[in-house]
């Protein structure tokens, strides 16, 4: 790749990243002040419901990365067995990375997916 090229992509990747983290920086909270002695405890809460959705969720983003995973590892092979020997070169420098990064997703996912476990069995 070009160096020009990688700098612009860079770029966008820091202004997305940016764009991001204004978004979720801002929490604007609308509430009144309450007196507790006036709050009246209302029935139980079911947590197993947002928790469900949480590993849903969370099972979703692991398989979605496997799947992109193995894609984007199936072109680079492909690649790698076509291309020259500079381009193997470079193929082999964008592997590692790349598993890197697997195994991170899917680590987080698997780390994410235990915690919600564990909450899940200590709240029955």
């Amino acid at each position: 790749m070009k160096k020009s090229t990688i700098q612009t992509i860079i770029k966008i990747i820091a202004i997305l990243l940016l764009v991001i983290s204004f978004a979720t920086i801002s929490n604007n909270v609308f509430a009144a002040v309450l007196n507790p002695s006036e709050v009246t405890p209302s029935a139980e809460v079911d947590s197993s419901d947002a928790l469900g959705l949480a590993r849903r969720v969370a099972g979703w983003i692991r398989n979605i990365a496997v799947i992109a995973a193995v894609i984007i590892i199936m072109v680079i092979g492909v690649k790698y067995i076509l291309g020259s020997v500079e381009e193997k070169n470079e193929y082999k420098k964008t592997f590692m990375p790349l598993i890197i990064g697997i195994i991170l997703v899917v680590a987080a996912t698997q780390v994410a997916t235990f915690i919600f476990n564990v909450v899940s069995t200590s709240g029955n």
